[in-house]
């Protein structure tokens, strides 16, 4: 779709017609289709989808509101400061504040044994933490950011290192390989997270990457099959992501 933005409009409209809108990280395709829609004058959805795509940002919201061209999108449609502002404590409303204070209990366990760097404590809370997993899993489904946010008042609680160190235990790994696939395919996890969980246990065992996620792609040995397996949960080529990567940093740079 590169140089050809109005193409890309007309294929992300079927797409979002079709399925529900994701905003994932660096790849921000809700957010895009808004953009190029409005830049090329193509319908969108005007406020509706504006909208809509509040609550995909909300996690990052302390971050968001500062993006001057964010602002200025919303005020062009007649949706004020204080009308974003409303509809995101409204979201966080809608947060599962047990799953969001049961994940944070497990992610402060999961840093501060690794800080200390003491391999016997990390192990413990390692299982303690499978464990809570578990029953997240079965009771409450997987904590994405649209049910517990990435926040837990000041805490900042991303699930990816969470799920990285689970992987450590090979009489784990069949049980979250399996069960957080379903929730990439859902939409709940993030492939990235589930890919780099995947290839650091490849790299335990020393056979070559399954998706390739780690800098550098040294224990890649089929860039081709590589690249079908990112395709099948959802994660651009690695030429691809390399280009998305650039594009990112740069445009924080700026």
């Amino acid at each position: 779709m590169a140089k050809q933005p109005e193409k890309a409009i007309k294929l992300y409209k079927a797409l979002f017609r079709k399925y529900h809108p994701l905003n994932q990280e660096r790849i921000e395709e809700y957010e895009t289709y808004i953009r190029l829609s409005d830049q090329h004058q193509k319908k969108f959805g005007g406020k509706k989808s504006l909208y809509k795509l509040i609550p995909l940002v909300a996690p990052y919201w302390i971050y968001k509101k500062q993006n001057s061209k964010f602002i200025k999108l919303y005020k062009k449609y007649g949706i004020d400061s204080l009308d974003m502002e409303r509809k995101v404590a409204q979201w966080k409303k809608r947060l599962n504040q047990k799953l969001a204070d049961s994940f944070a209990v497990a992610f402060k366990r999961d840093q501060s044994s690794r800080n200390d760097l003491n391999y016997q404590e990390i192990t413990k809370n390692d299982k303690k933490n499978i464990e809570l997993l578990k029953w997240m899993f079965e009771n409450y489904g997987f904590p994405s950011m649209q049910k517990i946010g990435l926040l837990n008042g000041d805490f900042f609680m991303p699930s990816g290192p969470l799920l990285l160190h689970m992987t450590d235990y090979d009489e784990y790994h069949q049980y979250f390989k399996t069960k957080i696939l379903e929730y990439v395919k859902s939409g709940e996890c993030p492939p990235r997270d589930y890919a780099a969980m995947i290839d650091r246990n490849n790299l335990h065992h020393k056979v070559p990457y399954t998706y390739g996620v780690y800098q550098g792609y040294e224990n890649i040995k089929d860039s081709a099959t590589v690249n079908r397996n990112r395709k099948n949960i959802g994660l651009p080529s690695l030429k691809h992501a390399q280009l998305i990567a650039k594009d990112f940093f740069k445009k924080n740079k700026n």
